[in-house]
This record gives C-alpha cells, structure tokens and sequence, in this order.
C-alpha cells in the first residue's frame, strides 16, 4: 500500500508538470501595437514582441470549478500555495492623472538670449465619456491635440503623452505625441527620435533632438550633418533639469522607455541617431 501511495503521488506530480507545460505551449505570442506619431526626425525600430503569461489552472469535479494546483514539500507533505496580494490600482481620476498629467522636464537652455524648453506630459487613461470629454477639455486649454484629432470618445481606455518645445514666453507647441490603450516597451536598440528647433529662426531649425529609447540603453549617439555627433549618457533621476547637456532620463508615468535630448552645435542640424550602449 505504501509503494502503491508513492507511486500515485508521483504519477499526480507528473501529471500537473504536463499541465504546466501545456498551459505554458498554449499561450499566444504577438506583435504589441504601437501607432506612433512622429513631427520630423527618422524612424529606427524593430519590431517588438508582447508575451503572455500563462497560469496553470485545475478544473475540479464537474462543476466548472477552477482552483489551484496543490503542492508538496521536501518531506511529501501537501503545503497550500501562497496568496498573492493584488496591487493597489488608484480609482479617482485625479490618482490617475486623467486631467492633471505627469509632468517631466527633459532639458533647458538659452537660444539667442531667450530660454527654451522641453517636456513630456502623460495623462491618464479616461475610464468613461464623462471623463474623456473632460480631459479632452483639458488638453484643448493648453493647445494639445491628441492623435486622432478631437474625439472624446478616442481617448477612453487609452493613455496619451505629448512631447512639447516652447522658445521664450510662447505657449509648448507638441512635438510628438500618441494616443494607446497600452504603452509600448522598446527593448535592445528599439529608438524613436524627432528633430526640431530651438527657436523660431530657420537657423535653429533640426538643432533640438528628442527621442525615447529603451531602459536598457545607456548611450545615444546623435550625428549632425557636419560629420561631428553628440552623446548622451543615462542619468539618475536626481540629475539637473536645468541643463542642456545630452541626457538619458525616467519619465513619470512612462514606463515603458526613457527619454533623451541632444543639441547639435550652431550652423549644423539633425542627420540620424542610435543606440550606441
């Protein structure tokens, strides 16, 4: 009886490894979307892969039921599985920045005696209409249009970002931006990057680089169409805002990448840029 118990228990261990392996053979994999928007600059990405998680799960009985795998320690003895605790998801819009975005600084200098900047907002996904007509409201007050134009509607279940440069006392102007119910992850030397200027003047025009890049990437490099090129390097989130030198950043509420911003030096502009570490 005891060799016929040991025998049944290890053809039920076995049993339940198949299942984890055939849950784990089952699970789908495809390509994550992304529609990205981009005002100048050149594209360099490869394609990027969304990988589901399996759970192992054990019909009981007849009744539909689904419950755990039971499992055992190193003695034999049946040890029930630990309860994971779910993760606080915030409710209010307010605690999901629906209509107050996350805000970050990427860089700051001096063009022609008057300051430029350039930032990054985030704004939350809106769960309604009421919500969505409410954001929308809030974007058109500061000049942003989200991708896909001026439709509540649009922006339901989605999360937008906008990518701003404004010179002196003007109103941010965007500079990219999207609208997606799921943030894309950019691995290896995935890269999106747009050019524009740092001023008004014509001068200025492809000067100003700014681009995200995956969080594993530790230098951009930036080439400028006189042949010299810039780099930057990753930052800590305690690095000065008030700069311009080339940086790598963390975004709030952007956590599927990092951003970066190059300067090209006066009398030249914006050829390509890579990931180049």
């Amino acid at each position: 009886m005891n060799a016929d118990r040991e025998t049944n228990h290890t053809m039920t261990d076995r049993d339940i490894a198949l299942l984890l392996a055939d849950a784990a053979d089952g699970v789908e994999i495809g390509i994550a979307p992304y529609q990205a928007v981009i005002r100048g600059g050149r594209r360099r990405r490869a394609r990027r892969w969304a990988l589901a998680t399996a759970a192992a799960l054990v019909i009981t009985g007849t009744s539909g039921t689904l419950a755990l795998a039971s499992l055992r320690d190193g003695n034999g003895v049946e040890v029930a599985p630990a309860v994971s605790q779910k993760p606080t998801v915030p409710s209010t819009p307010e605690e999901r920045h629906v209509y107050e975005p996350q805000r970050t600084a990427l860089a700051m200098g001096t063009y022609r005696d008057k300051p430029w900047r350039a930032a990054i907002e985030v704004w939350g996904a809106p769960r309604d209409k009421a919500e969505a007509d409410k954001q929308l409201a809030a974007m058109t007050d500061l000049g942003l249009e989200p991708a896909g134009g001026r439709k509540a509607a649009a922006l339901i279940g989605k999360t937008s970002f906008f990518v701003t440069r404004a010179y002196g006392d003007a109103r941010p102007q965007q500079v990219m931006f999207n609208t997606e119910a799921k943030q894309d992850t950019l691995v290896g030397t995935d890269m999106e990057a747009a050019a524009t200027r740092l001023g008004t003047s014509g001068e200025s025009s492809g000067r100003l680089v700014i681009g995200e890049v995956a969080k594993t990437a530790q230098h951009v490099t930036c080439h400028w169409k006189d042949g010299t090129s810039t780099v930057a390097g990753k930052i800590n989130a305690n690095h000065d805002i008030y700069t311009e030198d080339p940086v790598i950043r963390s975004v709030d509420g952007y956590p599927g990448a990092n951003w970066f911003v190059c300067v090209a030096p006066a009398g030249t502009s914006y050829e390509s840029a890579e990931v180049t570490k």
